[in-house]
């Protein structure tokens, strides 16, 4: 072929594609997370269970100055120690003791391990609260809704350390795991349950007020646990 012909032909052939180009370096980045470098250090988890416990002790703190209840088993120690002048930090303990059981079962050693030393702690931190931090009067308004919000966003802190304040949120998280259902919303079930109840211990305005703050904690639990919101464990 004439080397004039050869180059024609050499402009007028199509280009082939390349079957599998090299995408390049920005595109073919992707989510995905070293297990071991979100995992949490133990260190992390005993500051982070400590953190947890603290802050939801101090938002249930601020119920029992407000006279006021929450859901959950702090709701339901809440209910009994209004009513039969039991301390708090013992019927907390004891609430939560049949729920134990359930936690091996469902969630292994390691959560039940966590959930029981942070009922402790709550228990522990709720007899320093009384002994340290004296509340001689204390709007109701601002101490039930700031008490869900502040037990709300400890029992995020606990969730996220694989830990729990035990009864009610072992049941939620176990729904959540297994059915899909945010742990928030389940909880939210049985605290308007034992909130209601509360009309047979504690005046009606109360109730009220109890009910809204419990919607504040659980609306916090809704909106930031859920499964793939947060890669840390």
């Amino acid at each position: 072929m004439p080397a004039d012909d050869l180059g024609a032909a050499r402009d007028t052939d199509p280009v082939t594609p390349d079957p599998s180009p090299t995408p390049p370096a920005e595109a073919s980045r992707t989510l995905v997370f070293d297990e071991r470098a979100t995992a949490h250090s133990p260190a992390e988890d005993l500051l982070g269970i400590l953190t947890g416990t603290f802050t939801a002790s101090l938002g249930l703190y601020l119920l029992q100055t407000s006279e006021a209840v929450t859901g959950g088993t702090a709701g339901l120690s809440l209910l009994i120690q209004y009513a039969s002048g039991l301390p708090f930090w013992l019927l907390f303990l004891l609430i939560n003791l049949p729920f134990a059981g359930l936690a091996v079962w469902q969630k292994g050693w390691s959560f039940t391990i966590r959930t029981v030393v942070a009922i402790a702690m709550v228990s522990g931190w709720s007899v320093v609260h009384h002994a340290l931090f004296r509340i001689d009067s204390l709007d109701p308004i601002y101490g039930t809704l700031g008490g869900n919000l502040l037990a709300g966003v400890g029992l995020l802190i606990l969730f996220r350390h694989r830990a729990s304040l035990g009864g009610i949120n072992i049941v939620a998280l176990i729904v959540q795991d297994r059915w899909g259902l945010r742990a928030g919303w389940t909880q939210m079930i049985f605290d308007v349950i034992i909130v209601a109840t509360a009309l047979l211990v504690v005046p009606w305005p109360n109730v009220v007020l109890s009910a809204v703050g419990a919607v504040v904690l659980n609306l916090v639990l809704a909106m930031n646990h859920r499964p793939g919101r947060y890669i840390g464990h």
